[in-house]
Formats: structure tokens, sequence, C-alpha cells
């Protein structure tokens, strides 16, 4: 059976989203929260420089710890999630950095301070796994399109954000930074509120499968799942996942530094990479996730992804030289490609992370899934600082050429490990979910043959 595509625009999707009133629900809390989240990532840096007194070293220190507490954060979610309601996980972690939050207004010993940080880390990751999984039960097989109204929403909150943390920086007295993590500590209270008013999805994992004729074959049958951390095939596409989310760090790390060391472009340009970052996900995520609609979709996503990095790379290896007016429309057409490969990667990504899942230990499995970006942001600058940007125009190059190379592995990988789940379906043109009946299982999909997270 075709799926039925999703014509409408972002305006009435969001009106009208996968899953409903809760669907709805959680994408305004996921709202609220990255509002919070974009205030506090535009002032903590300062915070910690000028109201706490920090040195570099120190600091580097404190980003550090926080990295490595996130990585932890995914898989705990996840193994919990097989226990523990998502809806109430998720509630727990908005309360826990609601708390950690306000011990930075008291905390002033330095390893309290490591503390701090570490938890609230965990437990953003950890609640950003939970959400992932809520969509997968919520929006059912309409979870691309739920990925992409979460994407465009949490864009435009974090791009709020910062726009209320302009206003705090602007004063830059110890009171406006407090009022900022106030306001951070308040996203956290309405998105728990918001939370709390979602109902649980039912189920967790099971599917039906559909036959030719339409007609059900009862729960998915196959072996058991084996677990997340001796699934050889899942671990591979999780390993493989972490360097096909340095876009991030192109974006966020190579871009301004390549600008300011490399290339006459002027320094003012630099805000500019965030405005055509936030300003495309916006208008262009709902697009390219129907256009990728799927395990299919997603495959032909790393495709493209590889060829959109390696088209940024090649124009910031050539941004050298040419005067500050080719440097800057050279890098401000980089930081358009790097975007759009960020939007293939977050559909290719999320995609293949539920697709390659076992339905029956989805949880768990996601957790480990979302350790890819986790990894990534602790890694990838050290990566594009140490080894990219000190290469070159070479540098640039070699990453593209590697990134294209690697997406073309996770999909010969993906497409191996799929084949067989349509084969074990007798009679089956494809396997997809069905709606639950109101109080059933959840209608999680299982992906047809030929099929990676802001």
């Amino acid at each position: 059976m075709r799926r039925k595509r999703n014509t409408g625009g972002l305006v009435a999707q969001l009106r009208q989203p996968p899953g409903g009133r809760d669907g709805r629900t959680m994408l305004l809390a996921q709202f609220v929260d990255r509002t919070g989240t974009g205030v506090w990532s535009a002032a903590a840096v300062l915070f910690f420089t000028f109201v706490r007194g920090l040195d570099a070293g120190q600091l580097g220190l404190l980003l550090g710890v926080g990295a490595v507490a996130g990585i932890a954060g995914s898989p705990l979610a996840g193994r919990a999630a097989e226990r523990f309601t998502v809806r109430g996980l998720l509630t727990a972690c908005h309360l826990l950095r609601l708390g950690t939050t306000g011990l930075l207004l008291v905390v002033h010993d330095y390893a309290a301070l490591l503390a701090v940080v570490a938890l609230t880390c965990l437990g953003e990751r950890a609640a950003k796994t939970l959400e992932m999984l809520f969509a997968t039960r919520v929006a059912g097989e309409r979870r691309g399109v739920y990925q992409a109204l979460f994407r465009s929403t949490a864009n435009a909150g974090y791009a709020l954000g910062a726009g209320i943390a302009a206003l705090g920086l602007a004063v830059g007295t110890p009171a406006a930074y407090r009022a900022l993590i106030l306001a951070n500590a308040l996203s956290f209270v309405l998105a728990a509120t918001l939370v709390l008013r979602t109902r649980e999805p039912a189920g967790h994992g099971s599917v039906v499968a559909r036959h030719a004729d339409g007609g059900g074959a009862g729960p998915a049958d196959g072996p058991a799942a084996p677990g997340p951390w001796r699934d050889r095939g899942y671990l591979l596409f999780v390993l493989l996942d972490i360097p096909l989310n340095l876009d991030d760090s192109v974006l966020n790390v190579g871009l301004p530094l390549w600008l300011v060391h490399r290339t006459e472009a002027p320094h003012a340009l630099v805000p500019a990479f965030l405005v055509v970052n936030t300003v495309l996900v916006v208008l262009l995520q709902l697009r390219v996730s129907a256009w990728a609609e799927g395990p299919h979709g997603a495959l032909k996503a790393l495709r493209w992804y590889g060829a959109a990095l390696l088209a940024c790379c090649l124009l910031l290896a050539a941004s050298t030289g040419g005067g500050p007016w080719w440097a800057s429309a050279a890098l401000l057409a980089a930081a358009g490609l790097v975007t759009l490969a960020e939007l293939l990667r977050s559909v290719s990504s999320w995609e293949l992370a539920v697709s390659l899942a076992p339905p029956r230990a989805r949880a768990s499995y996601l957790g480990v899934a979302g350790m890819a970006q986790s990894v990534q942001k602790s890694v990838g600058p050290l990566l594009l600082t140490g080894v990219v940007t000190a290469g070159g125009p070479l540098g640039w190059i070699a990453l593209g050429a590697a990134a294209t190379g690697l997406g073309a592995v996770q999909r010969r990988a993906g497409l191996r490990r799929l084949a067989p789940r349509a084969a074990r379906v007798p009679g089956a043109a494809q396997v997809s979910p069905v709606a639950p009946p109101p109080g059933g299982a959840e209608g999680a999909p299982v992906p047809p043959a030929g099929v990676p997270a802001s």
C-alpha cells in the first residue's frame, strides 16, 4: 500500500501535525525548550568568563566534561524508556535541567560547577533522545514529517532565544546574565508542563505487517533483538553516522575560523552563516523530508549529502584567493551548501536510526544511535581545528572526499541490513505500519527493502 504524501505547507502541517493534539503539544514544548537553549547557548561562554571568572583552560575543561556527559545521556535514556514511560522520563529531564540551571546562580566552587554542567548536558541529550522516541510512537509512518516540523520549530526557537540573549548581553551586567539564566530555567518549567499534557503513546515498538491485500499479519515476528551493544550491523551504522554529522562542526567552527584566519572576507560576515542556516532550515526542511521520505529516500539523501558537503569543502578550499568579495561570496555559498548537507543528513540519520532498529527494542537502539551527535560535538571541533583547517585547502578537499566515501559505505550497509526484513514477510510488496486502534499497539513501521540527528 502506498503512503499518502503530505502536500500542505509548513503552517498547515503545524496546525495538523502527525500525532494530532499530542504531536502539536510536544512540538510546542520543544519550541519552548529550544528557545531557552538558544538563550543559554549565546550567553554561556561569556557568563563563565566574566561572571564566574574562569580562564581559558578551566572553560575548556568545563565544556569538555559537559560534552562527555552528554554522550552518556542518550543510551541511558533509551534504556530507561524500556522500563518507564517516555512522558514521565522527559518531564524528569526537564526538571533535572531546571534544578541544575538554578544551581548555576549559587555554585561558585569549580568542582561543583563541573558536576552541575555535566548533569545539565546529560539531561539535555537524554531529553533529545526521548523526544525522538516519542515521535516514532506518536507519528508512526509520518515520523519524517514530524521530524521536519520539529527541526523547523527548533531552529525558530534557537533564533528567538539568541535574540533574547542579545538584549541581555548588550547590558552586560551580572544581573543581566542571571536574568538570562532564569529565562532558560523558565523554559524548562513551561516545557515540562506541556509534556505533562500529552498522552503516552501506546505500545513499546510492536508493529503490524501489512500484506499486499491490506490485511494485517499481527505483531512483527522474527528473532529477538540481540541488544544494540551486541548488534554489529547497528553499531556500524552509529559509527559511520559520527563523521556524517560533521556538517555541524563545519558550520559552527570551520567556517568562522577559516574566514578569520585564511580569507580576506570581513569578520562581520560570521553572523550571516547562522542566519543563512536558520532561514534555509525553516524554509526547506519540510520539502527535503518529503523528497527523501522513508528508507528509500534516506539512502538517496545519503548520496546527495556527500555531494553537498564535498561542494562546500571545494568552495572553502577555493576561497583563499581572489580578494574579499570573492571570499565572501564563496563562504556564503558554502554556508548554504553545508546547510543543505545538514538537511539531508538529518533526514537520513533520523529515518535510518529508526528503520535499522528491531521494532521490539527500538528504545534502547535509538538511545545508542543518539550517541553519534554527542560524540561528533565532542571530537568534531578538534578535528576541524587540529587537522582540517590546519591542512589548508587540501584539508577541506580531503574532508569532502571522505564524507562522500563514508556516505556510500553507509548506504550499502543500510541496503544489506534492510533487504532480509521484507523477505521475511511472505507475499508482501512492502512492509508498512498501520495506525493503532484506540488503546491498541503502536503503529511503528517496518521498512521496505532498499532502504542517518540540531
